[in-house]
Order: structure tokens, then sequence, then C-alpha cells
């Protein structure tokens, strides 16, 4: 998995054997700074970009292999006892209600690569079907984390912010809730020079500034009901920009984009899933000790934790997802939720690419 954060790629080695899932092996391999320059570039329009986009997809094509190849080395684990490799891509448009959702990629090279069969494109079904190609992941949330007798949200918290609404004997919600993690990474990198503001320390020496929280909490996007998704065509440095007077200290910003997060995330709670007892996040979110103290003052006499504690960590559950979204579509079954992308039925998602 690499995701809207474009730091790097999550692999993971993922066992089904049992009922639930399992992390066997885990590796991380970040982008080079000019393969994300480049990837972040292609999210706008610009020059001759049907080139650049084939040759980023070879590139990555390339690093997902080396994050293959590294992660079965660690685990002492030969690739012929690898069923497939699940390989969501790298997003740089996602426009649902243009009827498509961009994921570069070249699985037909990672096969190659690798020499292990590759399941990729796993949006554009869903989205052929009406839906929104996002999230997907709240299906996997289902599978691994819902409990009969608990009301439960998993909060997947990367680029963007997505919740999974696992109430017990209702059907599974779920949608994006807004920003997560990408104003925050962008602004650190602008300012600090570093890819993200590390357990929100930054953030910390900040202080929020409400008018421009309340700007920047009037985003039309949050209003609407879901289903619902969005990307960086919403929440961007330029929209940021736009809202900023020009005064402001550098670390107010942080702690006000840090707040906007935390309260976009709690309105969706409280709209959406009321009732809720547990909160779990996973994603790169849960590692900023920052963003967590934020969500649990707004979510009081509520457990806030990861899914750490559900036996996953919270940094790899993404990538295990499309493991599973993976296994789903080489099993001939359905991976999306009509309910959460919008869809008009049930989907097999995903093309395969065969070693």
């Amino acid at each position: 998995m690499s995701g809207t954060s474009l730091d790097g790629v999550d692999a993971v080695l993922a066992s089904f054997d049992g009922r639930q899932p399992h992390c066997l092996a885990s590796h991380y391999l970040p982008f080079d700074a000019d393969l994300r320059a480049e990837a972040l570039a292609l999210q706008f329009a610009g020059a001759d970009e049907l080139r650049r986009a084939a040759l980023l997809a070879n590139r990555l094509a390339g690093v997902y292999a080396n994050a293959v190849a590294a992660l079965l080395a660690g685990a002492r684990i030969d690739k012929a006892a690898v069923r497939a490799i699940g390989c969501h891509g790298q997003t740089v448009r996602h426009a649902p209600a243009d009827g498509y959702s961009v994921q570069i990629n070249n699985p037909a090279l990672l096969a190659e690569l690798a020499g292990i069969t590759v399941v990729a494109d796993f949006r554009s079904r869903d989205i052929a079907a009406g839906g929104q190609g996002a999230p997907l992941v709240p299906a996997f949330h289902d599978a691994a984390f819902r409990d009969g007798m608990r009301h439960r949200v998993i909060l997947n918290i990367g680029g963007i912010a997505n919740l999974t609404d696992l109430a017990p004997g209702q059907v599974t919600l779920g949608f994006d809730c807004g920003p997560g993690n990408m104003l925050l990474d962008a602004w650190a990198q602008r300012h600090l020079g570093v890819a993200y503001d590390q357990g929100g320390a930054w953030a910390r020496q900040g202080t929020i500034l409400p008018d421009l929280l309340a700007s920047l909490a009037a985003h039309p996007f949050l209003a609407l009901p879901p289903p619902k998704s969005c990307g960086r065509e919403q929440f961007n440095l330029d929209w940021l920009d736009a809202r900023l007077a020009g005064a402001e200290r550098p670390q107010d910003v942080q702690a006000t984009l840090t707040a906007l997060t935390a309260r976009t995330i709690a309105d969706a709670l409280d709209r959406y899933c009321a009732g809720v007892a547990e909160i779990y996040v996973c994603g790169g979110g849960a590692r900023n000790d920052a963003l967590m103290s934020a969500l649990r003052e707004r979510l009081p006499n509520r457990l806030v934790t990861t899914t750490d504690a559900l036996g996953l960590p919270a940094d790899r559950v993404e990538a295990m997802a499309f493991a599973w979204l993976a296994r789903r579509t080489l099993d001939g079954q359905p991976g999306n939720l009509p309910a959460v992308t919008g869809a008009s039925g049930p989907r097999l998602l995903g093309g395969i690419y065969p070693a």
C-alpha cells in the first residue's frame, strides 16, 4: 500500500488461515524525494502527463517489487509460498463524480519483476457500478474487527481520514471524514523540510487559531452526507493558503490543522455513529500523539486507542486490507460494501495479472 501521504510503501505478509487475519511480517520502504515529487506533481494538470504517468508507473512497479523482495527475505519465505500480491497503486486523481479514480501502477511489470501473481485496480469496478470506489477498507474492518456485543468504530487516519461504523446487529457503514495527515504533512514539509511532524511535537508548540479553524471547517465536503470520499482535490495547500492572512506563525497553523482533523472526525462520529463506545485508530495518524490527544479531548467518555489493542498494528492495517481484498478477488468474492461506497450492488474488485 502507498497512500495519499506519499511517504512510501507499506508491505505486509498476510495469512488468512484462521478466523482472524494475521500479519506475519512487514516492511516499509520510503519513497525517494524525486519520486514523491513526481507523484505529487501528477495530482494536478501539467505537460506531457501520459508519458510521465507511464514512466512513474514503471518506476513504482520497481519500488513495489523491491518492497516485496525485502519483505520475503526478512521473513525467510520463498515467493512460491505467496498466492498473490494485492497492490493498490498510487492515487493521483480521485473523481468518482466524473466516473474515474486513477491509481498509478504497472501490475503486469510488477508480476514480472516479483514472479508472483498480482491483483490490482480495485476501485474502478465499484465506480462503474455507480459507487465512489472508496473507502474500500471498511469491508476488511468488518471481517477483522467486528464484535457482536460492542459498538466499535475503526478510524483510519492516513492522508485522508475515514471511519467504519461497526454497530452490533447493523449494516456496516463507512465514509471519508475529511483531511487526515495530508495537510499536516504538507505543511511540515514546507516549513520544516521533513516528511511529517513526528508525534505532533511541532503542533504542540503552536496555538490553535479559532478563526482559521472555523474557516477550514466550513469546507462544503464536510457537510455532505455519506456515501462520500475525498482526496487532494478537496484538501491541498492551495486551498489552505487561500484561507491564511499571511502573518500566522507556522506552528500555530500546524496546531490548527491538527485541531481540524480531530474536529472533523469527532463531528462525523457524533452525527453518524451515535452510541459508539470504542474507537480504534489505524494509519499514520495513530502515531501522532498530539492528534490522538486532540481526539480524546473531543470524544470524552469513549475509548480512543489504536488497533494494536485488537491484534493488528495500526501502521499495517491498510496494507492488510488490500491483501484481504486480493484474496477475495482470487476466490471470486465481492470486495465492496454498497452501503459504504454507494455502488448499485456487491462487485468483484480488481484485475488479476498471473505470474
